[in-house]
């Protein structure tokens, strides 16, 4: 009977995402495949508290705990579209949280490398993903503000709290020709792409967004 219960919520979980990604992501504009594809797959709902299940598949951030939140899934959509990642790249994840955002990049990349600063969401985290079964995910409890210099360079880098300047140490981490998504801000915050390119830094705003800030290193810098 419990089997049971449990196939039935998975089957209506399943069509909640569909639906997710139908009218709160496609209907906004983001096209890329792949990051749609990923977004269909990844059960947002074991990422959060039990609590808060049944409000996994709305457009809204919720609370993990620790005064952290699970990013709304448009921006999630929108921040692994801006990576532009077409399979099997090397990316860097700055700000694991409940760990979904490593997730739904893993579903495209070869391999997610991911730093959380709060020692409690990094290891729930890193036991949420193994519990899924997610292998090319890796989870460090850190400061993400260096990076990760032993496991660079990365095609793709994500940073998922707002610090208030760009932390040069993982422009130095990425690819030429790589990406770097990430709000950056304190009271007004944008989401902005970093590019590096051989003629230098290409810098672009996308839209503005709200982030809890990146704490550690990069309040002192």
């Amino acid at each position: 009977m419990t089997v049971g219960k449990n196939n039935q919520s998975s089957e209506v979980y399943a069509a909640q995402r569909l639906l997710m990604v139908k009218s709160q992501i496609e209907s906004r504009g983001v096209k890329d495949s792949l990051a749609l594809n990923s977004m269909r797959s990844v059960p947002r709902h074991l990422f959060v508290p039990e609590a808060f299940q049944n409000e996994s598949y709305d457009d809204c951030p919720l609370p993990i705990g620790n005064d952290q939140t699970i990013s709304q899934p448009y921006i999630v959509a929108l921040m692994t579209e801006l990576m532009n990642l077409q399979g099997g790249e090397k990316v860097l994840e700055i700000g694991t949280g409940s760990g979904y955002q490593a997730a739904v990049l893993a579903e495209i990349a070869g391999e997610v490398y991911t730093i959380e600063i709060i020692p409690e969401l990094c290891q729930r985290a890193d036991s949420t993903l193994s519990s899924l079964e997610y292998n090319n995910v890796f989870v460090r409890c850190g400061d993400g503000y260096q990076g990760w210099p032993e496991a660079a360079p990365f095609d793709a880098i994500m940073i998922t709290a707002a610090p208030g300047h760009i932390p040069p140490k993982l422009i130095e981490q990425l690819k030429q020709n790589g990406v770097l998504v990430l709000p950056v801000g304190s009271i007004y915050q944008d989401l902005i792409t970093v590019t590096k390119s051989e003629g230098g830094i290409i810098q672009k705003s996308i839209i503005p967004v709200r982030f809890v800030p990146m704490t550690g290193e990069a309040q002192e810098n």
